[in-house]
């Protein structure tokens, strides 16, 4: 049976998940375990199974299967876990645990936990101070865009989570399995990111309730007499100082107990609810006894609590006038008579009652907005204060003053953190006892209570306290009480003590879960410089993790700004929330098999406008933030793209490339490309040996210096035999196809086809490459090499078959020659040109190639010549002029040449070349005979050669020639007649005449049966052949002469001596011009269009290219591949 499988998901703490690459997750279904084969026998003995037996070694029972979903767990390796080993580490250990079902609910399991989570400093450290300077409407605006967000990004996750079995990871795993490793990767780098500077925002937070409202004696940087900057500078470096002392101290309890975290979760949790119901007892109480909270207002000015006793400059005692706190504050001596501030003595004291109550109306008062500028004035609306603009400016430091310059896109990002949090369910999937139904039901339960919670306290607040109250975000005009406690009741330390045990609840969590994260994506192994954070102590504590998590938190302790944090986690925590509808947008719009959710109440709008929503606040809260997140993002993703590990998670990536791909297809099958639009898409053409290595790897190199292009490349090659005999070989051959295209660079699809013929295969591959309209439109084949040696005979057939079908099918042909001696990849031509001779117009193919091949850094300092060639009757100099016009239309830079070929005589030595090649021929087709057909044919047509020579004049021929390499005319002949008489010899006749050289540097060999006058061929030495090429044309006598002379060529087929005499003639002018360049472009001759003249063909392309070290033969696929119009 298959084993029950209690691991946990890859990347979360799994056996298998140290950071191998190892793309496979664990899974209940087939091949997750393996089984021996004597428990396979047990298993299957005795069952009336035989018609199965096979499938069973692979597949499993249904029986084994559905016991082992039942027993499948996925709990994490979690904090539980951690405290049970350190619970064993005392004694010896004991023998393995059976793991307990998980068993938590939706209440404990999902909707405390995410109350906890959202519910935190914000809400009792800046909410007050945001509905006083945004207004009750617009405090309202922004907690109903952050909790709409958070609602749809919740109705998104309730639809992923639900969709089949979630292992632990929260919102890391289901992104990365939604979205692929790339998008995973980097979301769950930012939800690190995010979670851990919110870890340092809940520390800002505790530190200034401990410093502000609870102990201001114990700054280290005293705050008292300073005012402005200085007062700013030393509140921000107390922040700091005591920031760090609480990091280390946190980061401490967590390295050394998980488990006293966990436990302390309830009691955080009761006093942020003890908390919250003492602001709703203190709202009910000011509706029937509003409590007393003077704030005393100079003119219309808020003044600190700390400059005045009483709030009066004067006070009567025993009918005596005597100056108050105040008075001195604003004057230089205590006698009425002393010299006053100007706006003191032209303005009244007013005392107001700071929590007038709910029925006061002052809800209409605070309705509207009042955003400030740093360092202005606290102002009470409707009074009227007298200034004089000509008096000198009063001293700031006895009022309450705006602290930051306040706007509305400023409380967003810093308001947005209260609402994070909504993870926390699907975080602790691995303990619940059902998440498919718990997730949803608890997470948007939480969402639902936390947001009726802002929103009621938005209105109760404006209803509730006075807009100069809520404007003051340290409660310095109330005699320094936290603001939001002035309205909790019983007693404003509730709201203080509940605040600080929260923060630093919330803290000691993010300092907890931060690192696990950071440690699952690390074992997961997409990111391969992370792995070393996966590792930690034995019982699984991510050690390094949460070293790094503190060195991060720490960033956020030096900016020691709450204000300033807040909207960098807003960022983060906004990027993870975006991916998470994208992933359940993309889901629910492709459709796949897989996507069956079982919450339903979803829909791909929602999410589409939750993604929306979430992009929109980033920008909202701080498009420089947004930037860098988005910067961040990227670089991971791109990181991963590259160098991170290939992962096979089945992701709504994939799924939407297919349908992108299908979508393309389908509209490049309207038609054919434009012109402008037209590529070459190549299928290079590959053999490979007998171990399915590759043969020719150079030509994928000049595949990818054709890359330019930017079309598809399909590398295919043939293997010999049947489909199921040799599919072990065409695997191999497959992986050595895409090892190779790894190493080129090449960017393509490879493609192995078996055939029990070659020729076949080949065939195959010409007919069925491509899907659709992603097509080939070129082939690429290297130049048969050994084409003469009779073993390489049907390889050279072969190449003619592919050039003719390339032909029929409308195909452009890419032939090089001497492919050995092309330049690799990494090789840099500094200087040298590529040479193109455009002697037939093949739709622009010579013009297009390369302009490609500069464009790569091969050839990129290589210039361009274009060749062209002038018959008689055409004017070169105006050829040479419509060409240079045309390349000008055409944005190609060339050099330009026109070369004249005169009509000239056949000379004799192409009646030489020809008479050879027609005789190889002859031989060549003996291959198929039996062996007595083979001996008659040879016999014969060495008697004829004999005879042809007995009819020479020698005296005539030395007259002519040089005797240097003549040779006696009896000894051939016997040698002829031997080599036939031995059916072995006839092998060996074979052999020497398809090695012997035919370039006119290097004579017929002399031991070739070929040779009409056996050794002492008159028109083979460099004189004669010059001599044969310069016959005058206008005397035609002198060619009856060499008829005369030659009897044998008169037989020979013209229509193959004139092709041999332009053969000939090309390749003497092009060796004159293209001897040196480093690359000469051709037009390739079409192929006989029967088979009787192949081997003709051969020998006419290795005459036109002979003596050139880089050839590469060029055909045209009949259209037009390059315009001139834009």
């Amino acid at each position: 049976m298959l084993n029950n499988i209690t691991d946990c998901e890859e990347g979360e703490g799994g056996p298998n998940s140290q950071g191998d690459g190892n793309p496979k997750e664990s899974s209940p279904f087939i091949n997750s375990s393996a089984a021996s084969d004597a428990e396979k026998s047990q298993q299957y003995d005795g069952k009336n199974m035989a018609l199965f037996e096979e499938e069973m070694d692979t597949s499993p029972m249904v029986s084994s299967l559905l016991s082992s979903l039942a027993n499948y767990s996925n709990l994490p390796t979690g904090s539980k876990e951690h405290e049970e080993e350190e619970n064993n580490e005392e004694g010896a250990r004991p023998s393995k645990k059976p793991v307990k079902a998980p068993q938590l609910g939706t209440l404990m399991g999902v909707y405390l936990p995410c109350i906890q989570n959202i519910f935190g400093v914000i809400l009792f450290l800046r909410m007050t101070w945001m509905v006083g300077v945004g207004g009750v409407f617009g405090s309202f605006i922004i907690v109903f865009m952050c909790c709409s967000t958070t609602m749809l990004t919740a109705i998104s996750m309730s639809a992923i989570a639900t969709n089949g079995v979630v292992p632990a990871g929260g919102s890391y795993y289901m992104i990365s399995r939604s979205l692929g490793p790339e998008f995973g990767g980097a979301v769950g780098i930012c939800f690190y990111l995010g979670t851990t500077f919110a870890g340092a925002m809940y520390i800002l937070g505790c530190i200034e309730i401990l410093l502000i409202y609870i102990i201001p004696q114990a700054a280290i940087f005293q705050i008292e007499g300073l005012e402005g900057a200085e007062a700013e500078a030393a509140l921000l470096n107390n922040m700091r100082v005591y920031g760090t002392i609480v990091l280390s101290l946190m980061s401490l309890v967590v390295f050394v107990g998980v488990k006293y975290v966990n436990k302390l979760a309830l009691v955080f949790l009761a006093c942020v609810i003890l908390s919250i119901l003492s602001v709703y007892a203190g709202v009910i109480k000011t509706a029937i006894d509003p409590p007393v909270f003077p704030v005393c207002l100079l003119g219309n000015r808020t003044l600190l609590s700390k400059v005045y006793d009483v709030c009066a400059k004067v006070i009567e005692i025993d009918n005596e006038t005597v100056t108050t706190k105040l008075w001195r504050s604003f004057c230089d001596s205590e006698s009425l008579n002393a010299t006053c501030d100007e706006y003191f003595l032209n303005n009244n004291v007013t005392e107001i009652q700071g929590i007038p109550g709910v029925t006061s109306g002052i809800l209409a008062e605070n309705l509207f907005g009042n955003y400030l500028e740093k360092g202005v004035f606290l102002e009470k609306r409707g009074l009227v204060s007298d200034v004089d603009p000509d008096s000198p400016a009063t001293t700031s430091s006895r009022y309450v003053l705006a602290d930051i310059s306040s706007f509305f896109t400023l409380l967003v990002g810093i308001y947005f953190p209260s609402v994070t949090g909504i993870m926390a369910g699907s975080n602790r999937s691995g303990d619940l006892r059902d998440a498919q139904k718990s997730i949803p039901i608890g997470t948007i339960a939480a969402i639902t209570t936390t947001s009726t919670v802002y929103i009621s306290s938005v209105v109760l607040f404006g209803a509730c306290i006075e807009g100069v109250v809520l404007r003051d975000k340290f409660g310095e005009g109330v005699s320094g009480n936290l603001v939001i406690g002035t309205l909790a009741w019983p007693s404003p330390w509730v709201i203080v003590i509940g605040s600080f045990f929260s923060t630093c609840g919330a803290g000691l969590q993010s300092l907890t879960g931060a690192p696990r994260l950071l440690q699952a994506i690390s074992r997961d192994g997409i990111i391969p410089f992370l792995r070393v954070f996966g590792h930690g102590k034995e019982n699984g504590e991510p050690t390094w993790a949460l070293l790094l998590t503190a060195s991060i938190c720490e960033i956020g302790i030096i900016i020691a700004s709450l204000d300033s944090v807040a909207p960098i986690l807003s960022m983060f925590f906004l990027m993870c929330y975006m991916f998470v509808n994208l992933a359940c947008a993309l889901q629910t719009l492709l459709r796949t098999p897989n996507w069956r959710p079982r919450f339903k109440f979803y829909h791909w709008a929602l999410s589409f406008l939750g993604m929306s929503l979430c992009l929109s606040l980033m920008f909202i809260c701080s498009w420089f933030y947004a930037i860098i997140a988005m910067v961040i993002a990227s670089c991971i993703y791109k990181y991963i793209e590259f160098r991170g590990a290939e992962k096979e998670w089945g992701d709504g990536i994939r799924g939407i490339s297919l349908s992108a791909a299908r979508f393309a297809l389908m509209r490049l099958e309207e038609g054919p490309p434009h012109t402008k639009n037209w590529r070459p898409q190549i299928l290079v053409l590959l053999s490979v040996d007998a171990e399915q290595n590759v043969e020719q790897p150079r030509l994928l190199s000049l595949a990818n210096q054709l890359k330019a292009g930017k079309g598809l490349t399909i590398v295919g090659t043939s293997v010999h035999g049947t489909f199921l005999d040799n599919y072990t070989e065409s695997q191999r051959a497959d992986q050595s196809l895409r090892k190779l295209m790894e190493t080129e660079k090449v960017k393509g699809f490879s493609q192995v086809v078996i055939s029990s013929n070659l020729r076949d295969g080949t065939s195959h591959l010409i007919q069925v490459g491509g899907l659709g309209g992603l097509k080939h439109n070129t082939v690429m084949v290297s130049w048969p090499r050994y084409w003469k040696q009779p073993e390489y005979h049907q390889q050279f057939r072969n190449f003619i078959e592919v050039v003719r079908e390339t032909t029929v099918a409308s195909l452009a042909l890419l032939v090089p020659k001497n492919i050995s001696s092309y330049p690799s990849n990494g090789e840099r031509f500094t200087e040298g040109h590529i040479d193109v001779w455009w002697i037939v117009h093949d739709g622009g193919m010579l013009m297009l190639l390369p302009f490609l091949l500069r464009q790569h850094k091969v050839w990129r300092k290589c210039k361009m010549r274009i060749f062209t060639v002038a018959q008689m009757d055409d004017n070169s100099i105006q050829m040479k002029k419509d060409l240079i016009t045309f390349l000008y239309h055409l944005r190609i830079e060339a050099e330009v040449e026109v070369v004249e070929m005169l009509e000239g005589d056949i000379s004799a030595y192409t009646y030489e070349k020809t008479l050879v090649m027609e005789q190889r021929s002859q031989i060549l087709k003996q291959m198929h005979l039996t062996k007595n057909e083979k001996e008659r044919e040879i016999q014969s047509i060495t008697d004829s050669s004999r005879g042809s020579i007995r009819r020479k004049n020698p005296s005539k021929l030395r007259s002519q020639h040089s005797t240097e390499e003549g040779t006696s005319l009896a000894e051939k002949p016997e040698e002829e007649s031997v080599a036939v008489s031995n059916s072995k010899q006839v092998q060996l006749i074979h052999s020497r005449n398809a090695s012997t050289p035919t370039s006119p540097t290097s004579p017929t060999s002399p031991t070739s049966p070929m040779s009409p006058a056996g050794g002492a061929a008159p028109w083979t030495d460099n004189k004669a052949a010059d001599k044969g090429r310069n016959l005058p044309a206008a005397n035609p006598e002198s060619g009856r002469d060499l008829f005369n002379m030659k009897p044998e060529w008169e037989h020979l087929n013209q229509t193959d001596v004139r092709r041999m005499h332009t053969a000939m003639r090309l390749n003497e002018v092009i060796t004159k011009k293209s001897k040196e360049a480093k690359l000469v472009l051709l037009n390739m001759p079409g192929p006989p269009k029967n088979r009787v003249g192949n081997e003709n063909y051969m020998e006419f392309l290795e005459v036109l290219t002979e003596g050139l070290n880089r050839v590469l033969l060029v055909r045209g696929g009949g259209r037009e591949v390059i315009t001139i119009y834009s």
